[in-house]
């Protein structure tokens, strides 16, 4: 499990990486356009379609990121009540949700950008399916994460919650 841990360890913290530098990027096309659009007076077609592209890699992997860690949204108000065994029962309930949530993001992502394939972009010049490609990665690894989570519970080792417990990788 620990290796396990280890892998999805380096796979969340290359996601995370790959997010901040998307974010980084959205800033420069948008800061691209500004520059363009008012001290050129001109525009470039393609920054805007790229920064949105973008910013669906980054909040997906970001938000997958953020399951493996522990800080997806609950409520958890009735948790503070409850004995141990019903805590751990329902952190699992929640986890199989998110791998439901997560197994529609990659199941309807796939078949958005199978149906938009074919069509073009026209700024970027690359297919439209490249749009819904965030949902089907992001989709993967909150299905994988999730898992992880679910399989550390079961063989007894802490899953980081809203950041009380730091995993180890």
């Amino acid at each position: 499990m620990r290796d396990i841990a280890r892998i999805t360890g380096t796979m969340g913290r290359i996601a995370l990486w790959l997010s901040g530098t998307g974010l980084v990027l959205m800033t420069a096309f948008i800061s691209v356009q500004v520059f363009w659009r008012y001290a050129l007076n001109d525009s470039q077609s393609w920054t805007e379609p790229a920064s949105v592209m973008l910013m669906g890699w980054f909040i997906f992997l970001g938000a997958a990121v953020g399951i493996r860690e522990g800080y997806h949204l609950s409520f958890d108000v009735l948790l503070y009540v409850l004995p141990l065994k019903v805590k751990l029962a329902l952190h699992s309930v929640s986890d199989a949700v998110v791998i439901a949530f997560g197994a529609g993001m990659v199941w309807y992502g796939a078949e958005l950008a199978a149906k938009t394939a074919g069509n073009k972009l026209p700024s970027l010049g690359i297919s439209g399916a490249f749009d819904f490609l965030p949902l089907v990665g992001g989709g993967v690894l909150i299905v994988l994460f999730s898992l992880e989570r679910l399989a550390r519970r079961a063989a007894g080792l802490p899953t980081a919650r809203f950041g009380e417990t730091e995993l180890e990788d």
